[in-house]
C-alpha cells in the first residue's frame, strides 16, 4: 500500500523540495500509483495548530502587531517536515535553519500600506536581500516567526499570514490564461500551489474506477503553477492532484483534491472532468446560433425573475418524471412551467436569474433523502409534523437553495439527469440557457464568490487544501473569518479575484450568460469586481449586466480593508445593488424583525397609520409621511442628486433624506446602480409578511389586490426591477423567514394557480420555533388563503404591470440626468394626501418614450381616493391601453378610474395604481 510505504521512509527525505537549494540531495520516489485511490488526506507529519498573528506585506517585509520590538532578535525558522516547537522559554527545535530578521524603520511602500491598514501597530521586521532570493522555497516549508531572548529561547512565536508574500512573488500567475485542463493534440494540466512541496497528477478512466496512472507535475518557479502534459486527447476522463503541502491546521500534509478550475465533475464532486468546452459533442444542436434576446440595451431595462431551479418543476406534474427538477425541464416548452415563464416574457420579463446553479456541496447528487411529507397522516395547517419531517433529513436531502460554493466553474450535478456523466451536466446546462433564450429571456446566474461551502482540511474544502491559508479572509488570530455565515473568501488577494473574474468570464463565454446577481458582493473590493465588469464585456464583446448584496457588514465594513463593492461605494460603477429603502418602507419594519414586531411594523402597502392592525396601536402620521417619502425615493431610482419635496415641506437632495438613522436614502449616481424590490427568496415571502401586518379583516381578494401595490410600485421605480419567481401567484412559504433547507415542502410552486401553499404546516423550528405562538393562529385562519380566483387576477394584473413597464423607456430613464429632467412627483409635502403617489414623465423628444407624457398614481389606501393636481389641468389623458384592454385584470380601473382635464383631478379605486398616458 502507498500509505504504508509513505508512512515507512524518511520524512525529511521523501518530501524533498524542488524549488529550494537546501532540500535533501537523494529524495526517494514520489507517491505511488495507489494514493490516488485513497483517502483525501493522509497527515505525513502531524503539527499542533498555530495561530498566525503575524503579516507578510511583500516579499521582504513582514509585521507582527503587538509585538515588542525592543531587546532579542527575530528569527524566520522553517522545517521541511513540519517538525518546528517554539515554546516559551525554550529553544526552537525541529527546525531545517532560520533567517534572520532586521528592524524596518521605514516608510512602508504605499500598496503594502494601504493594503494591511487594518493591521494593528507593532513591529515591522525584513529579510536581507540576500534571503529574499530564497523565500519562494522557505514557504514551502512549515515556516515561524520567533522573538528570541538573548540567549536565544523563545519570548513569542507564531506563525505568518501569507498572501501579501504570494502576492508579490508570484503576480505572473494573473496572466495564466490555462489553469485548469487544456485539451487539443495533447491533453494539459495547471495548478496554482505555490506553497506546495509536491504535486502529483492522478488521472481515471471513469468517474468510479481505480486511477489508470500518476504523473509528477513540473513546478514554474516564477509563478507558483505546477504543469504536467499527457498525450492525445484525454476527454471524457477524470482527474485529481496529490498535493503535498504545510496546512497550519495538520502540519504536512499529502491531500488528494479536485482541480479548483473544474469544468465539470463525477457525482458528488469526487473527481474532476476532462474535456474541452468548445467541442461539438458538448453543445446542443444550434447552440452556437441560438442568439440571446436583444431585450436590454440598458441596465434599467432589466426586469427580473428570480428562480430556483428545483423548484421550477420539481411540483408540477406536466413536466416529464425524468426532468423534474432538472435543467432539462426547462426544455419542455408544453409544460405548465415553461408556458408561464413565456407568458411573462411576452408581457416584458427580460430575465431569469437563477438561484446558484455551480456545484454546491450540500445536497447529494445521487440517493438524497426525499421526505413524503404528504404521506402524513392528518396533515393541518399549523402542523409540526410537517418541519419536523423536513428537519430529520435536510442535510440529506435534495433540498438547498445552494449558497455553499464546492467548485465555482462547474454546473452542479443534482440538477442533471445523470451526475455521475461529466458531460451530461454541461450539456443540459447549455440546453436550459438555451431553452430559456428561445423563449425571449436572457439568463442570469446568482454567484457567491463571497465564501465557499467549508475551508481547512475538511474533505469538501477545495482552495484551503490547495494553497492553506491563502484564498480566505483571515482574522487577527489567523483564523478565517465568518461574517457571511460560511468561510469567507479574500478576494482582495490576487488570485482569488483573478479565480472568481475567471469564473465570470468562463460562465459569460461558454454558457452565454448574460447577466450575474453577486451574492454579499460588499465583502469584495471594487477594484475587482470593476476588472471582471471589463474582462466579461472584452471576452463577450457585449455588456454583461452586473447587479448583487451591496451590504456593509462584517470585517470589511465601512472600508476597513479595501474600498467595498457596497451599495455607497458602488456609486459611478454602473454595477447595481439591491436597495433596501424602497424595500423596507413598502413592507414595513426591517429583514431582521422577529416576535411582535413583525406584526406592529407596517408598512405603506399594508395598513401604515391608515389601516392599523389589532396590534400595530395609534401611530402618528409622520411615520407614513415619511414612508411615502422613502417610498418616492425608491420610484426615482435612489439618485442622491435627486430634489424632492419632503413632507415637511423642505426640497432636498435624496442623499440628504436619512434611512435607518444614519445612512443616506439616495445613494446611487445613475439610476443601472438600483435594484429594487420588495421580495426575494431571503425572508418572508410578501404575501406572507403582509399575512402578520395587514388587519385580520383583509379578505383574501384584497391580500391579493397588495400584493400587486407592491409590484406596481417595484415596475414603475427607475432602475432594475426584481421579482421572487411566484410574487406573481402570490407565493407563501407557510410564513417560513428562512427556506434556504426547508425542503420541496415549503418551497413550492404551483403553475396551474390552484394553491399558493399557504398554512401547510408550521415552518422549520430552527428559525421560526420562536415565533410559533404567533404563527399557529394566522395558519389555522383559513380565510387569509387565496382562492384560485385571487391568485389568477394577481397573476394577470402583475403582467398587466409589465406590459405597462415594457411600453415605455419613460419607466426606464437611462440617466439620473434623464430623471431629474423628466420625473416629477406631485401630491407631497406637509399638505399631501399620503397614502396616494402621483408622479409624472415627460416623454418629449425622449427615444423609446412612446407618449408624450405620462402620469401614474398608486392608491395605496382601501378607499377610493380623489387627488387634484394643478399642473396637470388641461392635458390630454386616456388610460393606458393595458388598462382599457378586455383581458386587463384589474377591471376597476377602466370603469372607476377618471380624470377631470378642467380641474386636473384623478379618481382611483382603492388599493390600485393606475397608469394615465398623454399620446
Amino acid at each position: 500500500m502507498a500509505g504504508n510505504r509513505i508512512a515507512g521512509i524518511s520524512i525529511g527525505g521523501a518530501l524533498a523540495l524542488t524549488c529550494l537549494a537546501a532540500a535533501a540531495a537523494n529524495p526517494p520516489a514520489g507517491p505511488m500509483l495507489d494514493a490516488c485511490d485513497g483517502p483525501f488526506a493522509t497527515v505525513l507529519q502531524q503539527a499542533s495548530a498555530a495561530d498566525a498573528r503575524a503579516y507578510w506585506l511583500n516579499r521582504q517585509l513582514i509585521k507582527w502587531p503587538g509585538a515588542d520590538a525592543a531587546g532579542g532578535a527575530f528569527k524566520l525558522y522553517y522545517s521541511s517536515s513540519a517538525s518546528l516547537h517554539a515554546t516559551p522559554g525554550a529553544r526552537v527545535s525541529g527546525a531545517d535553519g532560520s533567517l534572520a530578521l532586521a528592524h524596518f524603520d521605514g516608510g512602508l511602500p504605499a500598496d503594502a500600506a494601504q493594503r494591511f491598514k487594518f493591521v494593528g501597530n507593532g513591529a515591522v521586521l525584513a529579510l536581507a536581500p540576500a534571503d529574499g532570493a530564497r523565500l519562494g522555497g522557505v514557504l514551502t516549508r512549515q515556516v515561524m516567526l520567533v522573538h528570541e531572548a538573548d540567549d536565544g529561547s523563545v519570548r513569542d512565536a507564531t506563525t505568518l499570514q501569507i498572501a501579501g508574500a504570494l502576492d508579490d512573488l508570484y503576480a505572473g500567475a494573473a496572466n495564466a490564461r490555462d489553469l485548469g485542463v487544456t485539451v487539443g493534440a495533447a491533453t494539459g494540466f495547471k495548478l496554482w500551489a505555490p506553497t506546495a512541496q509536491r504535486v502529483a497528477l492522478c488521472t481515471y478512466a471513469s468517474g468510479s474506477g481505480k486511477a489508470s496512472a500518476i504523473t509528477a507535475m513540473q513546478r514554474d518557479n516564477a509563478t507558483g503553477i505546477w504543469s504536467a502534459r499527457l498525450p492525445g486527447n484525454q476527454s471524457g476522463h477524470y482527474y485529481q492532484y496529490l498535493v503535498d503541502v504545510v496546512a497550519p491546521s495538520a502540519g504536512l500534509v499529502r491531500n488528494l483534491v479536485t482541480d479548483p478550475y473544474s469544468i465539470s465533475l463525477t457525482t458528488d464532486s469526487r473527481r474532476s472532468y476532462i474535456a474541452d468546452l468548445n467541442a461539438t459533442s458538448l453543445k446542443p444542436a444550434g447552440w452556437d446560433k441560438t442568439p440571446a434576446p436583444k431585450k436590454v440595451a440598458a441596465q434599467p431595462d432589466m426586469t427580473v425573475y428570480e428562480l430556483h431551479v428545483r423548484d421550477f418543476s420539481i411540483n408540477d406534474s406536466t413536466v416529464s418524471a425524468a426532468h423534474r427538477g432538472k435543467y432539462a425541464a426547462f426544455t419542455e416548452a408544453g409544460s405548465n412551467g415553461m408556458k408561464h415563464l413565456a407568458a411573462l416574457s411576452k408581457a416584458g420579463m427580460t430575465d431569469i436569474h437563477l438561484l446558484p446553479v455551480f456545484d454546491i456541496g450540500s445536497v447529494p447528487e445521487q440517493g438524497c433523502a426525499m421526505p413524503d411529507v404528504a404521506a402524513l397522516p392528518g396533515l393541518k395547517p399549523d402542523g409540526e409534523e410537517q418541519q419536523a419531517l423536513v428537519a430529520k433529513t435536510q442535510s440529506v436531502d435534495c433540498y438547498n437553495w445552494g449558497y455553499d460554493p464546492y467548485h465555482y466553474n462547474a454546473p452542479e450535478g443534482s440538477y442533471a439527469t445523470d451526475p455521475s456523466d461529466g458531460a451530461k451536466r454541461i450539456v443540459e446546462f447549455r440546453q436550459m440557457v438555451q431553452a430559456l433564450h428561445k423563449t425571449g429571456l436572457r439568463v442570469g446566474m446568482d454567484v457567491v464568490y463571497n465564501h465557499t461551502f467549508i475551508a481547512g482540511q475538511h474533505e469538501k474544502s477545495v482552495l484551503d487544501r490547495v494553497v492553506p491559508g491563502y484564498y480566505h479572509r483571515l482574522n487577527a488570530k489567523g483564523e478565517v473569518e465568518r461574517s457571511t455565515c460560511c468561510d469567507n473568501t479574500a478576494t482582495e488577494n490576487l488570485m482569488m479575484a483573478k479565480l472568481m473574474i475567471d469564473s465570470v468570464e468562463q460562465w459569460a463565454v461558454q454558457y452565454k450568460i448574460d447577466s450575474f446577481r453577486f451574492d454579499l458582493m460588499g465583502h469584495q473590493p471594487r477594484a475587482a469586481m470593476e476588472q471582471l465588469q471589463a474582462r466579461a464585456d472584452r471576452a463577450t464583446g457585449r455588456h454583461v449586466n452586473l447587479i448583487g448584496e451591496g451590504w456593509n457588514f462584517g470585517e470589511v465594513a465601512d472600508g476597513a480593508r479595501f474600498v467595498q463593492a457596497s451599495q455607497l461605494s458602488l456609486n459611478g460603477s454602473g454595477i447595481g445593488t439591491f436597495s433596501d429603502r424602497g424595500r423596507d418602507a413598502v413592507r414595513g419594519g426591517g429583514a431582521g424583525d422577529s416576535g411582535v414586531q413583525m406584526i406592529t411594523q407596517q408598512g405603506y402597502i399594508n395598513g401604515l397609520v391608515y389601516d392599523a392592525n389589532a396590534q400595530a396601536g395609534a401611530r402618528p402620521t409622520v411615520d407614513l409621511l415619511h414612508a411615502a417619502d422613502l417610498v418616492k425615493v425608491g420610484l426615482a431610482g435612489s439618485i442622491r442628486s435627486y430634489p424632492l419635496t419632503i413632507a415637511d415641506d423642505r426640497t432636498v437632495a435624496l442623499q440628504d433624506i436619512v434611512y435607518g438613522g444614519n445612512q443616506p436614502a439616495g445613494y446611487a449616481s445613475e439610476p443601472g446602480e438600483v435594484v429594487n424590490y420588495v421580495e426575494n427568496h431571503d425572508n418572508q415571502t410578501l404575501f406572507d409578511i403582509n399575512v402578520f401586518k395587514l388587519p385580520l379583516a383583509t379578505t383574501s381578494a384584497e391580500r391579493a389586490q397588495v400584493q400587486m401595490l407592491g409590484a406596481a410600485i417595484n415596475a414603475f421605480s427607475q432602475g432594475v426591477a426584481y421579482f421572487h419567481a411566484g410574487f406573481d401567484i402570490l407565493r407563501s412559504k407557510s410564513l417560513d423567514r428562512n427556506s434556504f433547507e426547508s425542503g420541496d415542502w415549503f418551497n413550492r410552486l404551483d403553475w396551474s394557480y390552484q394553491d399558493n401553499y399557504y398554512g401547510i404546516g408550521v415552518p422549520r423550528e430552527e428559525d421560526n420555533g420562536k415565533d410559533y405562538a404567533l404563527i399557529k393562529p394566522l395558519l389555522r385562519n383559513a380565510a387569509i388563503k387565496p382562492s384560485p380566483k385571487d391568485i389568477a387576477y394577481a397573476r394577470d394584473a402583475f403582467r398587466d404591470l409589465l406590459s405597462i413597464r415594457s411600453s415605455s423607456t419613460l419607466f426606464r430613464l437611462r440617466t439620473a440626468a434623464d430623471i431629474k429632467q423628466r420625473l416629477r412627483f406631485h401630491n407631497t409635502g406637509s399638505g399631501q394626501v399620503p397614502t396616494v403617489i402621483v408622479a409624472h414623465l415627460d416623454g418629449a423628444g425622449y427615444a423609446g418614450a412612446n407618449f408624450k407624457s405620462i402620469t401614474y398614481l398608486i392608491n395605496v389606501d382601501k378607499v377610493a381616493q380623489r387627488v387634484t393636481v394643478a399642473e396637470e389641468k388641461n392635458r390630454r389623458y386616456q388610460l393606458h391601453p393595458v388598462h382599457t384592454s378586455m383581458a386587463a385584470a384589474d377591471k376597476r380601473v377602466a370603469l372607476e378610474a377618471k380624470y377631470d382635464k378642467a380641474s386636473g383631478t384623478f379618481a382611483i379605486p382603492p388599493r390600485s395604481a393606475v397608469v394615465f398616458v398623454e399620446k
